[in-house]
């Protein structure tokens, strides 16, 4: 038998194709979780904390939902109070700092355009007067716009997706580093798409290869002020960005071309986040995660 998520057919044996989603998509893009079907996983109920991130401030940009939720909650039950970045999710932003707060974390949410340089300065102005601190950085905001040819590829779009997933890991990287003390973290969401490419996201691929060498750089530039620079590459992650920029027929299908046969929920990403964030990591930075359900690709 599969393993038994939510969206899995109890009856699928394994000989058979694995059953991925029901088809969907929305036209709101980066997408909103609170009407997706089934609703992502962002929190394992049997996770608990132990305080490795006991009174840390972390930002976490995309934290409404998805992959950012997750780490959110997880963040919160190792003692952060986290501070969630978002465009215009408003549901789903309240969602994850109504069950921060249930935590016992504080939680301030900022909404705003991550593609504008002076947003990144106020989110950080925010958070210094709430807080009075910045311990950890999660750059996680992202967008992706399937095309078939890269004739099909706008100007528009281009920078769009440069600016919105490359442009603003470097415009928040830049508010926060006065703001950071030895000890402190980054870390930047990327994709398995940086080491194979992916055909219809010819753009999206390209701008999260320079996530990873924008990772591998800071890195080294930062390792002397004690502060660790590191990246995820999530494999296929049932998150909003799915149902709103995949077409139905690829929804249905999304995540079963992996050796688990299945897509990830974002809440099995989770623990990544908090090892780079905490002290567990201490001798690790300028690296890549892979969380991809088994695809094996070049570090």
């Amino acid at each position: 038998m599969y393993p038994q998520y939510p969206y899995y057919d109890k009856e699928v044996e394994c000989e058979e194709k694995p059953i991925s989603f029901p088809p969907q998509h929305q036209e709101q893009h980066p997408g909103l979780e609170y009407p997706m079907v089934p609703r992502p996983i962002a929190e394992n109920p049997n996770y608990t904390g132990s305080h490795k991130l006991h009174d840390k401030v972390a930002i976490i940009t995309g934290g409404d939902s998805g992959i950012g939720r997750a780490a959110a909650i997880a963040f919160a039950k190792e003692g952060a109070h986290v501070v969630i970045v978002y465009y215009n999710e408003h549901r789903d932003a309240e969602e994850t700092k109504e069950r921060i707060h249930q935590l016992g974390r504080s939680c301030l949410t900022i909404s705003g355009d991550l593609k504008e340089e002076r947003f990144s300065y106020h989110v950080v102005q925010q958070t210094m007067q709430t807080f009075g601190q910045i311990d950890i950085l999660v750059n996680n905001a992202a967008v992706q716009y399937p095309k078939k040819s890269i004739l099909d590829i706008s100007t528009e779009q281009l920078e769009t997706t440069f600016r919105t997933n490359i442009f603003s890991f470097f415009h928040m990287t830049k508010a926060v580093l006065p703001y950071l003390q030895r000890g402190s973290t980054i870390i930047n969401n990327g994709s398995v798409t940086a080491f194979r490419g992916h055909k219809k996201l010819i753009d999206y691929s390209a701008s999260q290869g320079a996530v990873i060498t924008f990772t591998r750089s800071l890195a080294m530039s930062l390792v002397d002020q004690e502060i660790r620079v590191n990246a995820v590459a999530p494999g296929p992650i049932w998150t909003p960005l799915i149902p709103s920029s995949f077409e139905e027929e690829d929804v249905k299908t999304f995540g079963t071309r992996t050796p688990m046969e299945r897509a990830g929920q974002p809440f099995e990403l989770a623990p990544t986040f908090v090892y780079l964030a905490s002290d567990d990591s201490s001798y690790i930075t300028g690296q890549v995660i892979h969380v991809n359900g088994g695809e094996i690709v070049g570090s």
